[in-house]
């Protein structure tokens, strides 16, 4: 069972709905609380042998350091040691009732404006929002990671009218590498409800759909997400996860499917019993697997009339449950589930059926969803129809969900593949500031040079003979940083090669004290502060 944890990281259920509650431990003289949570298998922000464990910090003014938390570092030195985090902050069906979820939720209309005002905060970057009906994340890149968290819960709390205290009880937080693998394995679908589920990955798109052009989409958040399209496309390819029913509507229809000869998938004529909940997946999986046009017979319309608003490329023919044998007589497969205490077919009522095409195989199905039934046994005993029930389909199930299962530990070692070349792209970018800072550098050393050559020409030199000087010192400088720049460019495909641009990067700041300048991180903190103070 740990094996299988291990496969799913934050994914299963059996493991993520945790039925112990917060722990509260208690405050010290200088009234910081820290509340800790076991932290989702292979996803501890700290580690001290024993289990896992995850902090949120109800204060802005500590540093998480390896031996614990420094509570005297002061905020200037935690922005000149500190990097930009990733950080996601969100609610999901594995940790929130939908009451909540629903008040949090984002349309996507408000995606935009929402990644404008997390990005005017004081210490967030990026941004981007991941709103479903399962989840409301929001992923950001942080200058500094407990304050960012800090404003970006206060924001959701005013955004939506949830309390800050009731959103910490059900959120979770993720930084860096555990935030990565987090929305890689949510778009390779081993997050979702029904394992390895293709809609996600439909999602994760239109996240970066909708941030193309947005300012606060930037490189390191739209590289996250663009990165985790291609992880959920190079999971379901290679193990093919996705394949296999593992719910009873989805496994009724793979079976129909399945009875069927391949070339008539698409001609077969459907009839559906029964809109409830349970139809409705009927619906909705027939259509995922080609069927344009079916009847739907049901007690009411309403129901049928919403299903019809939803899949409006579908044609869907409503009947009163009274001419359901009517239906039944040009059906070629039929999918039952009412709540009926009394059979709807039985081998009487199927007897006078007309025998359907040899094209169809020449079988009526009846695939029964239904508890109790809605076919009787005794339709079996009816020449050229077969009867499939509940049971029938749990093998189907157990069948898939046990491959699936399988999948999702391959799934996990491509993830974690993939994490890596995401964490080493993300740190060949630290080498931008150096590359920056030392631009910056050559060309005060050489306008200050030519200032001083150019005062000793006297005023009486041509400006042609200005424009050579300036060339040449621009030409000698670009030669000069020629080799220094390339040794600092690294795609971060190859560990080796990404060692030793960052062991070059902080040789160069040693060598020409790049690194006594103000940090870029409190550059930025402090522009943004400026900005809003305005």
């Amino acid at each position: 069972m740990m094996a299988v944890s291990r496969a799913f990281g934050g994914a299963k259920l059996e493991t993520l709905l945790l039925s112990n509650s917060a722990v509260a431990v208690p405050p010290p003289p200088c009234q910081i609380r820290v509340f800790c949570k076991p932290a989702r298998t292979g996803r501890a922000l700290i580690r001290r042998g024993g289990p896992a464990i995850r902090c949120e910090v109800a204060s802005d003014v500590l540093v998480q350091t390896a031996g614990g938390i420094d509570q005297n570092a002061s905020s200037d030195s935690r922005y000149t040691k500190e990097r930009s985090s990733i950080v996601v902050i969100g609610l999901s069906i594995h940790t929130a009732p939908v009451e909540m979820r629903e008040k949090l939720a984002i349309p996507e209309a408000e995606w935009p404006r929402a990644i404008a005002e997390l990005c005017g905060l004081n210490h967030i970057e990026e941004a981007a929002v991941l709103s479903t009906c399962n989840r409301m994340e929001i992923y950001v890149v942080a200058l500094s990671q407990h304050r960012g968290v800090k404003e970006v819960t206060e924001w959701m709390s005013k955004t939506s009218g949830v309390p800050v205290s009731e959103i910490c009880e059900h959120r979770f937080l993720l930084y860096n590498k555990d935030a990565t693998q987090h929305i890689f394995e949510v778009s390779a679908g081993l997050d979702s409800l029904v394992l390895g589920e293709g809609q996600i990955l439909a999602q994760v798109k239109q996240v970066v759909k909708v941030g193309q052009g947005v300012t606060g989409f930037g490189r390191n958040i739209s590289g996250l997400f663009k990165h985790a399209i291609t992880v959920g496309k190079r999971v379901r390819t290679e193990t093919n996860i996705a394949s296999g029913a593992v719910s009873v509507s989805s496994a009724a229809v793979e079976l129909a499917l399945m009875k069927l000869p391949q070339s008539c998938h698409n001609s077969a004529k459907m009839l559906v019993v029964g809109a409830g909940k349970m139809g409705k997946l009927v619906i909705k999986h027939l259509v995922a697997k080609g069927c344009t046009k079916m009847v739907v017979v049901n007690r009411s319309e309403e129901r049928v009339s919403a299903i019809r608003d939803e899949l409006k490329d579908v044609e869907i023919i409503y009947k009163p449950l009274s001419e359901m044998l009517t239906c039944a007589f040009e059906a070629d497969v039929i999918f039952t589930s009412t709540a009926s205490d009394t059979l709807l077919f039985t081998k009487e009522n199927v007897h006078y059926l007309p025998p359907v095409s040899q094209e169809v195989g020449g079988l009526r199905l009846f695939v029964d969803i239904s508890v109790p039934r809605n076919v009787g046994t005794c339709v079996a005993d009816v020449e050229n129809s077969r009867v499939y029930n509940v049971d029938d389909l749990k093998e189907v199930v157990a069948a898939n969900k046990e491959d699936r299962i399988r999948k999702a530990m391959e799934a996990q070692e491509i993830i974690g593949e993939e994490s890596k070349q995401f964490e080493a792209w993300r740190d060949s970018l630290e080498t931008v500031p150096t590359i920056k800072k030392l631009r910056a550098y050559a060309e005060r050393v050489r306008v200050a040079e030519l200032e001083k050559c150019l005062s000793k020409m006297g005023d009486d030199i041509s400006k042609k003979t200005k424009r050579a000087v300036d060339d040449l010192s621009r030409g000698i400088v670009n030669k000069l940083l020629h080799g220094p720049m390339q040794h600092l460019r690294c795609d971060g495909s190859d560990s080796r090669t990404l060692d030793e641009t960052l062991e070059n990067m902080h040789a160069l700041n040693r060598m020409f004290s790049l690194e006594t300048e103000i940090s870029v991180l409190e550059q930025k903190i402090r522009a943004k502060v400026e900005q809003n103070q305005k």
